[in-house]
């Protein structure tokens, strides 16, 4: 942990805070995230070994806690009043994050598996009848290379009206709607920058199958809770950041 010497309570903060990676595990356990397998999800360019350091970390900060799941012997880090108190601080820099940045997409922030897992997290199962339904995904622009046993260009949710699983391989059930796109054209209409009606009107996402759920798509398939969050005008106007500012500000 880097220390500032300093006793103001901002770097103090920013001790715990600022540690690569601590505020993306903050920002999963704040929306549900509880299992290690869980949590590594939303971090998948972590390596498993520091994820556990940084959640130690964290425990020993006082932010989080560990309690068995249950009868079982998993365990689940569950976030403490501290930790609760970080979500503003979150919600924060993801605001910011999506008015100022939100069009440096570089291919390099492309991320599949990442963006399935927001998928399978968020999905609306109330538009899905029946016992089961699954709903093929298939990513145009990734190649057709095999890692780890499954494809990364494929993948599979499967919606129950108790939970939804995400899979790499096909689970052996018929397929109830085909989703066929490139996987930026996706990312973007999860955080806000295509809307949905437009990406399918316009054929960069297409939809083959059910067509309940094809016309149900814009409204099952998640995108971020910041996705409504407005551009800065252009030419920026001063009195414009003068209120954003008081918007932040503490009362």
């Amino acid at each position: 942990m880097i220390e500032y010497g300093q006793y103001c309570p901002v770097a103090r903060a920013a001790e715990i805070l600022n540690e690569r990676w601590t505020l993306l595990i903050m920002r999963d356990l704040l929306g549900g995230a509880r299992r290690f397998s869980e949590i590594r999800r939303g971090v998948p360019r972590m390596s498993p070994s520091l994820l556990t350091k940084r959640l130690r970390d964290l425990e020993a900060a006082g932010l989080i806690s560990r309690k068995k799941a249950g009868r079982s012997s998993a365990m689940q880090y569950v976030p403490t009043q501290a930790g609760l108190e970080v979500k503003p601080i979150v919600d924060l820099y993801g605001v910011w994050g999506q008015r100022w940045v939100r069009n440096r997409l570089g291919e390099d922030e492309l991320d599949v598996s990442l963006l399935m897992w927001y998928l399978r997290c968020g999905i609306d199962r109330s538009f899905f009848p029946g016992e089961r339904n699954v709903v093929h995904f298939h990513f145009t622009d990734r190649p057709r290379l095999k890692k780890d046993n499954w494809w990364v260009d494929q993948w599979w949710l499967l919606i129950t009206a108790d939970e939804t699983d995400l899979c790499v391989q096909d689970p052996g059930h018929e397929i109830d709607l085909y989703v066929v796109s490139d996987l930026r054209t996706m990312t973007k209409v999860s955080v806000g920058d295509i809307p949905v009606r437009k990406a399918v009107r316009d054929q960069l996402i297409e939809l083959h199958g059910s067509r309940s759920l094809a016309r149900s798509f814009v409204n099952w398939l998640p995108r971020s809770p910041l996705a409504s969050v407005a551009r800065p005008p252009e030419p920026l106007d001063l009195q414009y950041v003068v209120k954003g500012m008081k918007d932040c500000s503490i009362a």
